[in-house]
């Protein structure tokens, strides 16, 4: 900043524009306090159905999660610009007292352009008037001088750059919109920006050589800002997708001898996560440099990244660094296709991630893997963005995805020190699977069903489709998965497994031969089974004591039809593998646990008829016996007989103004249904 520039600027504009700021946040105060009790309160009450309860609702929720964005955006602007007028105004004030102490000892200052000036003598003795008596000075003042003015005018400097800094990626951060970004003054949006270009650079320069003590400085200080918008974008864009994947794979190679991999290897797991979650928040901005950092680290992906000790891939370095957080979901989807693209080209990916003389030992320090598979950390990514996952999964150019990643993709084991575990990628890509399907992210503990979109149902249908063309290869890691999707989706499994035939005319029918041969592989698993069948009565009950169809009988019979369903699932599963059905034998099966979170609410009436048919229930799969795996041929469920007779009660209860059957009829009904539901599953499944 130039002296003349603070010395006579008028700062009165710089007021003005605090004053109206105020005012914008003031109105945007009142707007986001009638959005949130009013428009969003209201939507909330409302029983919204059919396209409104999707499009309308969602629509109202997002608006006046704008207003609060808005309004949290304009407080932060204007604290900024306040603190930056009141700062520039000090510091003038400040360069102006000093001038005036100069003249005091006969020395003035001079602007000489492009932030440079001189300190000189303002009054010539041998040019003073007669009998003036002028000032002596020493060196000393007119170094004290020079330093003073040279102080004022870096700190007038440093605010308003910061200043200038902050306010652009501040806006920057959406296209669209408002971020939602809240800084309290200038000094809270520039020291987050401060840090993490001195961070960036440290990992630039240094890499792994850095000492233990820095290590721990870096982990404390992305733990602190990792949360922080300007400090994310600033550390991504300093540091670039370069600078990231060689910082990762230097840290992670310990051929160097280095410090870090022996005082700090506990430490590395946090720091990977730390370094996650930032990268995560810096992909949220819409600014342009966040743009090109996200192309060119897409570009990187099938890059070699040469070590020390080996080579790994950009997609093997930058997945890894996926495993938490919430990444931008067109950056994901992007990166997925990318990632796909490449290893289709590869066609043995396995081949390739376990490449490098020799491969590199760990890049994954957070689970078991080693972290080569870069599918799992893509994946992982994705469970944690339900919306990503959607796209992900519905999408066929350039390349058919859920085809690649739930039925063509060769897996190889990742965690080779275990050797009884499941295959780490596919676990991911089940949680990924159910995140698609159902919008709910299955790592948040605090997640709760939401409303279906197209997009989910298609993710469904999908899935039905190329799992059941899997048959007995279906891979197991995705049995719980799927039984927590089907159970999510609940109304529309119970629809079609008690149809008496295919209707496309019915929205809510799924391909029945699919569901039943999906059903069946969940069947295979003990935890799995429980959680679909555990939620299909909660479903029927639902159904029970919910719907009012034209015959209140269709609730009872529909019951039936998928107890019978479900059943020949059951005896497929089990004669598939007969020759293990130890887990029939020994019932261990206790509850949703973390399925519980996608379980559609029933009401409060249908609560307690849950709680007593799921008892009824499992004393019919305690009292299973071994040799019960053969097929039944009588028309009565002995097997489910206790459930049967429950469903039938309940129908009692949620129709008591029915008349003309009684408690013996009623369960002859409903175990009719259920020999009729089997009957035609059998059908389905061609053993008839």
């Amino acid at each position: 900043m130039d002296l003349d520039t603070l010395r006579f600027g008028r700062f009165e504009k710089l007021g003005t524009a605090v004053a109206d700021w105020a005012k914008v946040v003031s109105h945007l105060e009142t707007l986001e306090k009638d959005a949130r009790d009013g428009l969003k309160g209201a939507a909330e009450k409302a029983d919204w159905k059919g396209v409104n309860a999707t499009v309308t609702r969602e629509f109202i929720t997002k608006t006046a999660g704008e207003f609060a964005d808005a309004h949290a955006e304009a407080s932060s602007i204007h604290n900024i610009l306040k603190d930056t007028h009141d700062e520039l105004v000090g510091y003038r004030n400040q360069l102006n007292q000093a001038i005036s102490d100069g003249l005091k000892t006969n020395l003035t200052v001079m602007d000489t352009g492009s932030g440079s000036f001189t300190v000189t003598m303002n009054i010539h003795p041998d040019r003073a008037a007669a009998g003036t008596s002028v000032p002596e000075h020493s060196q000393q003042d007119v170094d004290h001088l020079r330093d003073e003015v040279q102080r004022i005018l870096k700190a007038a400097t440093e605010s308003d750059n910061s200043a200038d800094q902050a306010l652009r990626v501040l806006v920057d951060q959406t296209a669209y919109g408002f971020s939602g970004a809240s800084y309290q003054d200038r000094d809270s949006a520039a020291a987050p920006m401060e840090e993490a270009k001195r961070l960036a650079n440290l990992l630039k320069n240094k890499g792994d050589s850095m000492s233990p003590e820095e290590f721990d400085e870096l982990n404390r200080s992305l733990a602190k800002y990792r949360n922080d918008p300007l400090f994310q974008e600033e550390f991504a864009t300093t540091l670039g997708p370069r600078g990231t994947l060689d910082f990762w794979a230097d840290l992670s190679d310990p051929s160097d001898g280095g410090d870090l991999q022996r005082s700090r290897h506990d430490q590395l797991g946090e720091l990977q996560k730390n370094l996650g979650l930032v990268l995560a928040g810096a992909t949220r901005s819409d600014s342009p440099a966040m743009h090109q950092w996200e192309d060119q680290m897409i570009q990187l992906g099938d890059d070699r990244i040469q070590t020390r000790g080996t080579q790994v891939y950009g997609f093997q370095l930058m997945s890894n660094l996926m495993r938490v957080g919430d990444y931008d979901d067109q950056f994901l989807n992007k990166y997925g296709n990318a990632l796909v693209a490449t290893e289709k080209k590869m066609r043995l990916p396995d081949h390739y991630w376990n490449a490098g003389v020799p491969p590199m030992p760990k890049m994954n320090f957070i689970g078991d893997d080693f972290g080569r598979d870069p599918m799992t950390g893509l994946m992982t990514g994705l469970s944690n963005s339900p919306k990503a996952a959607t796209d992900f999964f519905n999408t066929t150019q350039p390349q058919d995805n859920a085809e690649w990643v739930l039925k063509d993709r060769p897996v190889f084991d990742d965690t080779p020190l275990n050797d009884h575990d499941g295959n780490q990628s596919r676990e991911a890509t089940g949680k990924a699977l159910l995140a698609a399907a159902t919008g709910v992210n299955p790592n948040d503990p605090n997640a709760v069903p939401v409303e279906h979109t197209a997009d989910n149902r298609h993710v469904l249908d999908r899935s039905l489709k190329y799992l059941s063309e899997a048959g007995d290869d279906m891979p197991s890691e995705f049995r719980d998965d799927m039984a927590t999707t089907l159970v999510n989706w609940s109304d529309e499994v119970h629809n079609t497994a008690s149809s008496l035939a295919d209707d496309p005319s019915d929205p809510r029918q799924l391909d029945r031969h699919q569901l039943l041969e999906v059903a069946k592989q969940v069947s295979r698993d003990q935890n799995a089974y429980g959680i679909l069948n555990d939620g299909l009565n909660r479903e029927m009950v639902r159904d029970i004591y919910n719907d009012h169809p034209s015959d209140p009988k269709e609730t009872l019979l529909r019951a039936g039809h998928t107890v019978g369903f479900l059943e020949e699932a059951r005896y497929q599963a089990l004669n598939t593998d007969k020759r293990d059905p130890s887990w029939d034998a020994k019932w261990l099966y206790h509850g949703f646990g973390g399925a519980a979170n996608f379980i559609p609410v029933v009401g409060d009436a249908a609560q307690r008829g849950v709680d007593a048919l799921a008892y009824q229930w499992q004393l019919d799969e305690q009292n299973r016996i071994n040799e019960e795996a053969a097929r039944q041929s009588g028309a009565v469920f002995t097997a489910r007989e206790n459930q049967l007779q429950k469903l039938a009660d309940l129908w009692t209860d949620a129709n008591p103004g029915h008349h003309g059957n009684n408690r013996y009829t009623l369960t002859s009904e409903i175990n009719g249904a259920a020999f009729d539901g089997n009957s035609r599953a059998q059908g389905l499944a061609g053993n008839q």
